[in-house]
């Protein structure tokens, strides 16, 4: 009986050490779990972060291409009005005056107003040059 009592007792430690073993493994693997559900909740909030941004910058895309198409706009109505006084004054200059120019603009020099005076039409169909000087009516 003896025998069979420290038999029963060392099944009974083998029982303890396999339950503590088992208790082991199941908590080992739990906090293996856990820190596993801790990484996924933070690849999640690191997902959301960049959705975040993401969403942030293409707002900042979005409103900057929107000034940079008005400003294409107004750039372009711009554009549009210099060709128009352009042609204008090319259509209102002399043979003399677009040659004095162009002989300006190849020699590199910046033409002024002062040297392309407009002109108006005169008697006989040529034209004269308005008088550059200042007017000498009286002054207030």
């Amino acid at each position: 009986m003896r025998d069979k009592g420290l038999a029963g007792a060392g099944g009974l430690q083998c029982r303890n050490a396999m339950a503590v073993k088992l208790l082991f493994w199941e908590l080992e693997k739990h906090l293996k779990s856990s820190s596993g559900a801790s990484v996924v909740a933070i690849d999640n909030k690191i997902e959301q972060a960049m959705d975040l941004v993401k969403s942030h910058l293409m707002y900042a895309v979005r409103e900057e291409v929107e000034v940079l198409k008005e400003q294409i706009k107004e750039l372009m109505e711009r554009n549009n009005q210099l060709e128009q006084e352009n042609n204008l004054l090319k259509t209102l200059a002399s043979p003399e005056q677009m040659a004095q120019f162009q002989a300006e603009v190849q020699t590199g020099g910046s033409p002024t107003g002062a040297t392309l005076q407009p002109q108006v039409p005169g008697s006989g169909g040529t034209a004269q040059t308005l008088p550059s000087a200042p007017n000498s009516g009286s002054s207030a």
